[in-house]
């Protein structure tokens, strides 16, 4: 029997039965951004929920659809709206900004009170339908403003919430989405969707590093190996957090 786990997917008895048996609702918080040229622009989404469907087999849950729109620093440069990877550092470590320019893909920007109207109607919503758990990650400003609100959403909604940070992996580069399209993402998605990675695309001159990219170089770094590595250990890791919280719960 399939495990089914994304919420557009189940019938209303399959819903029923996952949500009693676990009430948690995983947020997938996506973009349409530049990840380089190896990576899709929805990377942010393709990880958290391919991510988020493995945790849900496993803990139980629904995984609700991802949300494209995002937070993220802003600037208007000749009339010109730059965000994100389009006003970033030349190199990791570096304090030398690489030329400001409007990278190809990028649409998914909303102010920080625009996406908190967003979370507001959507964790209305699922309180409304059931959940008393809340798990979602993602694209970093995004999962940055949903955790600061957490307080918030527990005291409007009555919803436990959680992020994906904060394993003791995390210093090691083995956190969930702990760069920009560099070594860690990059593994991820080679783990998740390797059909979608086209390293090709990079040059072969590691001396010359890629525009819109943050972290270790993914072509010296990156594999398949690691991104499953990656999700093993994080799966690990929420999964003794849910239960706790599911057990909370009981109590």
């Amino acid at each position: 029997m399939i495990n089914k786990t994304l919420y557009e997917e189940l019938t209303p008895k399959e819903f029923n039965d996952r949500i009693t048996s676990s009430p948690i609702a995983y947020l997938p918080l996506g973009t349409l951004e530049w990840h380089g040229e190896h990576l899709p622009l929805g990377s942010d989404g393709i990880q958290s929920q391919g991510f988020f469907k493995q945790l849900a087999s496993k803990v139980g849950g629904v995984v609700l659809p991802t949300l494209f729109l995002g937070p993220d620093r802003m600037v208007v440069d000749n009339e010109h709206e730059l965000y994100g990877m389009d006003i970033c550092y030349a190199k990791p470590g570096s304090y030398d900004y690489y030329e400001s320019q409007k990278l190809p893909g990028s649409a998914y920007w909303v102010s920080d009170d625009g996406f908190k109207g967003i979370l507001e109607v959507v964790l209305k919503q699922i309180a409304r339908a059931g959940f008393k758990i809340v798990v979602a990650h993602g694209h970093g400003p995004s999962t940055l403003l949903f955790s600061k609100l957490k307080e918030e959403w527990k005291s409007k909604y009555g919803l436990m919430t959680f992020d994906c940070w904060g394993s003791e992996y995390d210093d090691e580069g083995l956190g969930l989405q702990s760069d920009h399209a560099a070594m860690n993402e990059t593994s991820i998605v080679m783990a998740l969707r390797p059909d979608l990675v086209q390293m090709d695309n990079l040059s072969t001159n590691t001396d010359e590093y890629p525009v819109g990219i943050a972290g270790k170089d993914p072509r010296v770094y990156a594999s398949s190996e690691i991104g499953n590595k990656i999700i093993e250990l994080q799966v690990e890791h929420m999964s003794t957090i849910l239960k706790n919280a599911l057990e909370s719960l009981k109590k």
